[in-house]
């Protein structure tokens, strides 16, 4: 028998296995589905941006290759947001446009690691960074969060070997929420360049950060050491158009610039058009958009008193998620199933942000709120208090 592929020995994808759950279940009229499992909006973008992507289409050069490394224009806007963001000088030659911010992480970590290299991981973590350090070969070191799901570098430190090649962070985090202190993310930066390794820091969601201005200092001081990631697909509702960006050293992008142009030659041209006009034009409406996921943030907060009368407790809060500790006898990745069929609710267990030999997991579940308002945050709150399963027997915490 042949050996299996590393497709074949990565583990499937989460919110495809979430999605499953919803087969044949039909939900009572008082009772609809609550949809919390994906972090993606599901509004189309704003109808300037749409007619300006209407207008795109009618330019031939839109349905053509483009530049591998992305549209200039694209990445000189994209560097001078950038640098007036962080207050530190970007250069339209360190920004690499891509097919989304999976692929961008996909090409970094193609153009920094060889074989059976190591990448510190925190936990929990996104799984598709997961799933793609297991497909390229590339060794994932669990990096565990302290109980503000905030990864520390002292614990980094300790699990560093020779073979290590990255450290990754994700802020405002994804599951957990958790936004990074700006001391926590320098103290890395040191490290990673101590250690002559690479500090990849994805920052999808910075738009939805709750801190103002520029949320840590490290760009002035970035080197050849700080890679960072971005998503067009949240600021811009432009998830199916497949925009990301890498902005780090130029002596990276020669490397990522041979993984795209094997993958996909270039990201799609209608959504750089549109990345590009919304970098231009949307700066006031994302600010509401902003406004808009910190009040259901707020909701959020308001509403913990009620589950914590039954003994969940609120892990990490930020961005487009809640991550909760829940009180309940059974592992999280049985009690998601019955979520849907008993309370409508679809959201991930922690199971699936977790290695599989860590039992944090199961007492964990990932609520994402972007998609969800004020009043639907109430129903899910009293769903998820008037849950009636057996209680964990109490003991010391693990």
């Amino acid at each position: 028998m042949s050996r299996m592929s590393r497709t074949q020995t990565t583990f499937a994808p989460p919110v495809m296995e979430a999605r499953r759950w919803l087969a044949g279940v039909e939900f009572p009229a008082d009772r609809p589905l609550i949809n919390v499992s994906q972090a993606a909006p599901v509004e189309p973008p704003p109808a300037p941006l749409v007619a300006a992507m209407a207008e795109a289409l009618a330019d031939p050069a839109t349905h053509l290759y483009g530049p591998v490394l992305g549209l200039p224009e694209l990445r000189a806007e994209l560097a001078a947001h950038w640098s007036a963001h962080y207050g530190a000088p970007v250069a339209a030659e360190q920004v690499a446009i891509t097919a989304g911010c999976n692929q961008a992480f996909a090409a970094t970590i193609s153009a920094i690691c060889g074989e059976d290299d190591e990448v510190l991981l925190p936990t929990p973590w996104y799984f598709n960074h997961k799933m793609w350090l297991d497909m390229d070969g590339v060794r994932a070191v669990p990096l565990p969060a302290d109980d503000h799901l905030i990864p520390q570098p002292e614990t980094a430190r300790a699990l560093l070997t020779p073979r290590t090649r990255a450290i990754v962070l994700v802020s405002p985090n994804n599951p957990g929420g958790a936004e990074y202190p700006a001391e926590v993310l320098r103290g890395f930066l040191d490290l990673a360049r101590e250690a002559g390794l690479h500090l990849i820091v994805d920052e999808t969601y910075k738009d939805f950060d709750s801190r103002s201005g520029a949320p840590h200092d490290l760009l002035a001081d970035a080197g050849d050491t700080l890679v960072q990631l971005y998503s067009f697909s949240k600021a811009y509702r432009l998830t199916g158009h497949r925009v990301g960006a890498v902005i780090g050293p130029v002596s990276l992008l020669p490397e990522i610039e041979k993984f795209l142009d094997t993958v996909t030659i270039c990201a799609p041209q209608l959504g750089q058009r549109a990345a590009l006009w919304g970098l231009r034009n949307l700066g006031d409406w994302v600010a509401g958009e902003r406004a808009e996921i910190l009040d259901r943030r707020a909701a959020i907060a308001e509403h913990m008193p009620q589950l914590e009368a039954q003994g969940w407790r609120l892990l990490g809060l930020g961005a487009y998620f809640a991550y909760l500790e829940h009180p309940f006898a059974e592992s999280s990745a049985q009690l998601a199933p019955r979520l849907v069929a008993e309370a409508s609710v679809l959201a991930l267990p922690g199971t699936m942000f977790m290695p599989v030999d860590d039992p944090r997991g199961a007492r964990q579940f990932r609520l994402a709120f972007a998609n969800v308002d004020r009043a639907q945050i109430a129903t899910l709150f009293d769903r998820l208090a008037a849950l009636d399963w057996a209680l964990a027997t109490p003991g010391p915490a693990k």
